[in-house]
């Protein structure tokens, strides 16, 4: 393949499908716009893979343009804003702050969520140590000015990696139980705007649950998200309910330190007729899934199927039919179709900058999904649906209830992911 790796998901995106997504860092002062784009010039210039635009090659290949401008740093308006777009300079990413908060925004096509956290950290970190002085760094912290890491730009040899059968695939299939949903968001995900709910629950209380429970809070939250499922279709003979969990495989490929985004899901089959079943059963089905399916084979298959899928877009001769390709034989749309998502990037290291940051919250595309995000001594849910209709939400709030377990709710927000502006 004579292309970079960054770009191969941008021929999935468009108007309806952008892939983009916004870390939200709620901090514990004003902002300081001054010292945030101080900040924000020098934590950038750290990541030369991500100071690019978006150009065509003789081939109609994109191809990634080093781009000099500044990183652009914009009030929060409340809307949607383009990558891509004079607005940005140009850039896939961009910050955005309002009151007491700073936003993360950026395309998908570059990095995933442990990319765009290298980003956030330096830039973080940057501005707290010019508001309060030296406080004590993550043990990860990119510094700014600090060399680019092998690590970082490492991308793998489909050829130097295992080939050998796995134990066991998931062969449950698509759940055909809300196809009409599904096809509405998916085919025109930024028809209307789409919302979200934070939610806030105290580490210690969910912890000391999930003990009683043998569980994670990757299971937990799979086996009351099927509850919500389960009251909120209609069962209809012969479908089923199943959720999928985000499982980042990086370090099954040798790509441990890479910026660049490895996901597939593990999906998780329920029947009708589990919906009495306590929260420590499901959950156990929820490990169960986990253990069978998290398997270095299926994230070597996974990745190689990725650059089979890279091939086939090299291969087409203009840009039209090289979008049409991708679109048609993307890795994500691909996959098991699955009726809601967990996602949980795991415990993070902020070092001194916990004491400053009030809350974390990742927005992504998804309906019936829940991103979680968590310090030390809290949990942070956004709960992300594509309407008003507050129904999955009040089930689910209602089990966290009947569970014991305490929590906060915000209002409905709006998700304001950006859209992209890509060549034509």
């Amino acid at each position: 393949m004579g292309n970079n790796p960054d770009t191969y998901l941008l021929y999935e995106c468009g108007k309806k499908l952008s892939y983009t997504m916004r870390m939200k860092y709620r901090l514990d002062e004003a902002i300081d716009v001054r010292l945030l784009e101080e900040a924000a010039m020098e934590a950038f210039a750290r990541y030369p893979y991500f100071s690019v635009k978006v150009g065509l090659d003789e081939n109609q290949n994109y191809t990634l343009i080093p781009n000099d401008k500044p990183i652009a740093v914009l009030q929060e308006q409340d809307l949607r804003v383009v990558l891509g777009s004079e607005e940005v300079n140009g850039h896939l990413f961009f910050i955005s702050y309002k009151d007491d908060t700073v936003y993360f925004n950026a395309s998908h096509s570059l990095c995933g969520g442990f990319g765009l956290l290298f980003w956030v950290k330096t830039t973080l970190y940057s501005y707290m140590c010019k508001k309060y002085g030296q406080i004590d760094p993550p043990k990860d912290l990119k510094l700014p000015g600090s060399p680019v890491t092998e690590g970082e730009l490492f991308y793998p040899d489909e050829n130097t990696l295992p080939k050998n059968e796995p134990i066991s695939r998931y062969d449950g299939g698509n759940s055909n139980l809300a196809i009409g949903r599904f096809l509405r968001y998916m085919f025109n995900p930024f028809a209307k705007d789409c919302y979200y709910y934070e939610i806030e629950i105290p580490a210690d209380k969910f912890m000391e649950y999930a003990k009683t429970v043998d569980g994670s809070p990757y299971t937990i939250l799979t086996a009351m998200m099927y509850k919500v499922c389960a009251y909120l279709f209609r069962e209809k003979k012969g479908t089923h309910i199943s959720g999928r969990i985000a499982a980042d495989y990086r370090k099954d490929i040798g790509a441990g330190e890479s910026y660049r985004d490895f996901v597939r899901f593990i999906h998780v089959k329920y029947e009708w007729n589990m919906r009495n079943e306590s929260i420590s059963k499901l959950s156990m089905r929820a490990r169960g899934a986990m253990v069978f399916q998290n398997q270095p084979e299926l994230a070597c298959e996974r990745f190689v199927r990725l650059q089979d899928a890279h091939r086939g877009i090299d291969a087409q001769p203009d840009l039209k039919q090289k979008r049409k390709y991708a679109a048609r034989n993307s890795t994500f749309r691909s996959d098991p179709r699955d009726n809601y998502t967990v996602s949980y990037l795991g415990p993070v290291d902020y070092g001194g900058m916990q004491q400053h940051i009030k809350s974390i919250y990742n927005i992504t595309d998804g309906d019936l999904m829940l991103e979680v995000t968590a310090l030390d001594d809290r949990f942070f849910i956004a709960f992300q649906l594509i309407d008003k209709n507050r129904k999955p939400l009040n089930l689910f709030l209602d089990i966290l209830k009947t569970e014991n377990i305490p929590f906060e709710v915000s209002e409905r927000k709006v998700r304001h992911l950006p859209s992209i502006q890509l060549p034509e």
